[in-house]
């Protein structure tokens, strides 16, 4: 037999496998779509919707940053991977618990599943407020946690793991590959988009600070997608994210000085510069509530 054969039914058991698992958490689901993209050489992004998820390729394997949001679109992902990079996906890390990606999760039975200790106990705590079957809680859990950074080396890459939280959730992870001077920063960016803040934190705003010091080229989004004519642009969409953030804030800080109550803070501060962007009509309301208990110190 040749190696490529060879390869093609190792290939082939891997998603065989995950098909089990995800079969058995989450039962038969429409088939999903998506692309998958070249960011730089050793570097792709799965596209589908708005949504991200990152790759990482090397000769031993494939590192994928966030599993996105149900099993089939995370095992469409994995079959692009197969077919286009002939190399198996090693680890899955993982940054926000939400659901929308999360669910995905289930088609990665086969590999190393990774998260910070927060987004471990946040998203057990949303899969038993959802009732999840514990089947599924287990598959979607990750294998592996850490506290405060982990290295993975692979291919004679480094890939550091980096909790940069609170930001979009409490524990969020950055994936940094040093040699290559580009960082994965998931859900701590939303690509010309408004920010979802349902679990976030004011804090924000100094993960991305502690992101920008990095010694890094290129921010991959996790809320997109990422059309840049030059992926070297992306800095500057997260500095233009970043100041979203500072003029939510800023302008809430003025209202309390004020005296305003949270109703009155939620009537004045409409951000309406950022009108335009996806997600300002379903999120405007919530940044500010959010924004103005995490300010005031009544945030739950």
């Amino acid at each position: 037999m040749t190696l490529a054969f060879l390869f093609s039914l190792c290939i082939c058991a891997f998603l065989a496998d995950a098909q089990l698992n995800l079969t058995a958490a989450q039962g038969t689901e429409a088939p999903q779509t998506g692309t998958l993209e070249q960011t730089i050489p050793g570097h792709y992004r799965y596209e589908s919707g708005a949504r991200v998820s990152g790759v990482i390729l090397t000769n031993e394997g494939v590192v994928v940053v966030d599993a996105l949001s149900s099993g089939a679109m995370a095992m469409h992902e994995r079959q692009l991977i197969a077919g286009s990079l002939q190399q198996p996906v090693r680890f899955l890390v993982s940054s926000t618990f939400h659901n929308n990606y999360t669910r995905g999760n289930v088609a990665y039975g086969d590999v190393v599943r990774i998260g910070h200790e927060e987004y471990k106990a946040d998203l057990l705590a949303l899969m038993i407020e959802d009732n999840v079957p514990s089947v599924e809680q287990e598959a979607r859990l990750p294998h592996q946690t850490y506290r405060e950074r982990m290295s993975l080396h692979l291919g004679g890459k480094e890939i550091q793991i980096i909790h940069i939280g609170p930001a979009h959730t409490r524990g969020d992870s950055i994936v940094f590959v040093p040699e290559d001077r580009i960082v994965y920063v998931s859900e701590l960016l939303f690509y010309n988009r408004f920010p979802w803040m349902n679990s976030g934190y004011i804090e924000w705003i100094n993960a991305i600070d502690a992101v920008l010091d990095l010694d890094a080229d290129i921010f991959v989004p996790g809320q997109g997608p990422m059309n840049f004519d030059d992926p070297r642009d992306s800095r500057e969409a997260l500095i233009r994210f970043r100041q979203i953030l500072v003029d939510a804030r800023d302008a809430v800080q003025a209202e309390i000085e004020r005296g305003a109550t949270e109703d009155r803070v939620v009537a004045s501060v409409l951000l309406s510069q950022y009108e335009e962007l996806g997600g300002y009509q379903q999120q405007r309301e919530v940044v500010v509530r959010r924004i103005y208990r995490d300010l005031k110190g009544t945030l739950e």
